[in-house]
């Protein structure tokens, strides 16, 4: 395994300063850049955990707090093992840090975060990678849609409402998107039912964009996070072989 680094860096958005977790080799040499856009828990040390991971293999991960109009990270206190069933007043406690990102605000943002990891010395030059979890793989199609030359490769794993009905659903971006695609969706997910899994699909394959969707069986929403009830060690190992394929034949 190659040593990794860590740290908090402030990201300058356009609405402000984000604050952010950086992972890359420890090794002084530039990396291919990965955002890496976090789940409605937010950035916590298991996100951490990934990133330090995703960075292993040989890459310079960046994963913004997407809620810092709210305030910086932790947003709202968790527990260490979080269980929305025992505690369904987490997801209360967290809608006034969503509702500060609309889907215009998260365009500004990709922005100003693909702007940093391409201005970083540890960077390679070139089209950057996006992962996102839960509500960040629409985050990551979004941006994969809207700077379509600065993004190689999107990989979203249990995505939540990618392919609604409402006029700025994220999949409707797909005739602007040049990356190459992948998808694993939980089979046990109320915020992708089937209707929105073959809609993402269609719109995919009518916009000729290169993709790969796969669905987890078994596996409910949220099952890459460790340190949530959905927990699913088996997927989320399935998880980390596809995006870092993924990563490395678009990177």
């Amino acid at each position: 395994m190659i040593a990794v680094h860590g740290s908090t860096v402030d990201i300058p958005t356009q609405d402000g300063t984000a604050d952010a977790y950086l992972a890359h080799p420890d090794d002084g040499t530039p990396h291919p850049a990965v955002l890496f856009y976090m789940d409605a828990f937010g950035l916590r040390p298991h996100l951490k955990k990934m990133a330090d991971r995703l960075a292993s293999a040989g890459y310079t991960v960046l994963v913004p707090n997407v809620f810092y109009r709210h305030g910086r990270a932790p947003v709202v206190e968790l527990p260490e093992f979080i269980n929305p069933a025992e505690r369904p007043e987490i997801f209360k406690s967290l809608r006034p840090a969503a509702e500060t990102l609309t889907p215009e605000a998260a365009v500004r943002d990709a922005g100003a975060y693909l702007d940093w990891l391409a201005a970083s010395p540890l960077t390679t030059d070139g089209p950057a990678g996006v992962t996102g979890y839960c509500m960040g793989a629409g985050l990551a199609l979004r941006t994969a849609g809207t700077h379509p030359d600065r993004v190689a490769a999107v990989a979203g794993f249990h995505g939540a409402y990618l392919a609604t009905e409402a006029p700025d659903s994220p999949h409707l971006l797909a005739d602007r998107i040049t990356a190459e695609l992948y998808f694993g969706h939980a089979d046990q997910d109320a915020t992708l039912p089937p209707e929105q899994i073959n809609r993402l699909e269609d719109a995919l394959t009518a916009a000729g964009v290169a993709h790969h969707t796969e669905v987890y069986a078994g596996a409910r929403h949220g099952f890459t996070q460790a340190d949530t009830a959905m927990y699913d060690a088996e997927a989320t190992e399935r998880h980390w072989k596809a995006l870092l394929d993924l990563l490395a034949r678009a990177l």
